[in-house]
């Protein structure tokens, strides 16, 4: 799909305005899932939160977070009452759920990496594209928007002399999440409501300071853990008309070889599902995916199956579980199994850089025991996707089409259960 120039730079401009705004005094609003429901949430630099208006009426907004070390923001949250019509934050108006959402835009690993010797050119919109993608992604009006976790790439200093990324901030602080996220999403960030994924990126020990304060979907505890960073939470299930969509943190589960203690608590996390969401399809979202290809190795031999979740996944996942939405692989990947398994979604080409290496046709390969029967894969190129469920037509009978960042489309596939078929 190709956007007019009109549509396009008329968003652009706005996300420029936007953001001159935003410098002017600092306000980003949006509207997120929690396992308590949804929530609007606001950051200003100032000391009080906002006026939240919701169907007429005064709806105060709590003090989620302080402003603290290298974090000079206040964030607010407020609980929107289920039913809600009509909300804004400050007069602005809040997207607000619809009735029967049927598109859902994926996106994930959208930050800029600088980390040691790996420099990514922030400052440079192609080789780091993700508010044109945020900004066509807004522009394709989705109903959701589900980030699959890693937000935060900025944790070393850029190096003198390199004009791709000088100036760039660093480290966990506002302002690294204001420039890796909040200021290239904000046009998305108000186009639909979101659900969150945590990633490895926002550890405590990289990124996770910011995750805290800002998205993670449970409540924020200033003396838990680093500043308020929590450890792995539990899963929560987001119930939609049709479909339910069930949160894993599995931002630290171990990719390399099975931890016994985290394989039986992911084991136990999974078959929660049952009861969590027993009934109608269920999408599972978290960071690291099972069972694809990284191709940093030979791909039959591939390291960037998670082995902790493969152990605990086996014989646990409920069997109405159609699909599982990952990222931290640098790639647009769809993959069904021979094995009766969930799909498998790897949306992780939002931003940061690619992996060199995937495997361009993922169909006969053997991940760590389990067959690939056939899918598809885009590798090497920027961009999200968007999963379009027909009006009135099954609820597990999705379409999901993969865009580059420009908005033409790659390729889809058709999802039925747990089969694809794609072109």
């Amino acid at each position: 799909m190709m956007l007019k120039r009109f549509g396009l730079m008329a968003c652009l401009g706005l996300a420029i305005m936007g953001n001159s705004m935003a410098e002017a005094s600092e306000l980003f609003h949006w509207v997120q899932y929690s396992p308590t429901g949804l929530e609007a949430r606001a950051i200003t630099d100032g000391e009080t939160c906002p006026a939240l208006i919701a169907d007429g009426a005064s709806l105060p907004m709590q003090v989620r977070s302080n402003k603290g070390e290298n974090y000079p923001i206040t964030v607010c949250a407020a609980a929107l009452p289920a039913g809600t019509k009509k909300a804004s934050i400050d007069k602005i108006p809040l997207p607000l759920p619809v009735e029967h959402p049927n598109r859902i835009l994926v996106i994930g690993d959208t930050g800029c990496r600088l980390k040691g010797k790996v420099t990514q050119a922030c400052n440079d919109a192609a080789l780091w594209p993700f508010r044109i993608g945020a900004d066509i992604g807004a522009e394709l009006k989705p109903d959701l928007v589900l980030h699959v976790g890693d937000f935060h790439y900025r944790e070393s200093a850029c190096p003198d002399g390199n004009d791709g990324c000088a100036g760039s901030p660093y480290g966990d602080s506002w302002a690294v999440w204001r420039a890796d996220f909040f200021a290239p999403a904000e046009l998305l960030l108000n186009s639909a409501p979101w659900i969150f994924v945590r990633g490895n990126h926002e550890e405590c020990d990289r990124g996770g300071k910011g995750w805290a304060r800002t998205l993670d979907p449970y409540a924020w505890d200033a003396a838990s853990g680093a500043a308020g960073c929590l450890g792995p939470a539990k899963p929560f299930a987001v119930k939609l008309p049709g479909l339910s969509i069930a949160v894993m943190d599995v931002s630290t589960a171990d990719d390399t070889k099975p931890n016994p203690q985290q394989v039986a608590n992911y084991k136990q996390q999974f078959e929660s599902l049952r009861t969590l969401a027993p009934e109608g399809p269920v999408w599972l979202a978290f960071h690291r995916p099972i069972w694809t290809a990284d191709g940093t190795e030979e791909a039959e031999k591939s390291g960037g199956d998670n082995k902790t979740l493969a152990a605990a996944a086996m014989g646990s996942i409920p069997s109405n579980v159609q699909a599982i939405f990952s990222g931290h692989q640098h790639k647009f990947e769809v993959d069904a199994y021979v094995e009766d398994l969930p799909i498998q979604i790897v949306s992780g080409h939002g931003g940061d850089n690619l992996e060199a290496k995937p495997p361009e046709n993922p169909a006969g390969l053997v991940i760590n025991g389990v067959t690939i029967k056939n899918g598809l894969a885009k590798p090497r190129t920027f961009g999200f996707a968007m999963m379009e469920r027909a009006k009135g037509g099954p609820d597990d009978q999705w379409t999901i089409t993969d865009y580059d960042t420009h908005g033409h489309v790659l390729g889809s596939c058709k999802l039925m259960g747990r089969a694809v078929e794609c072109h």
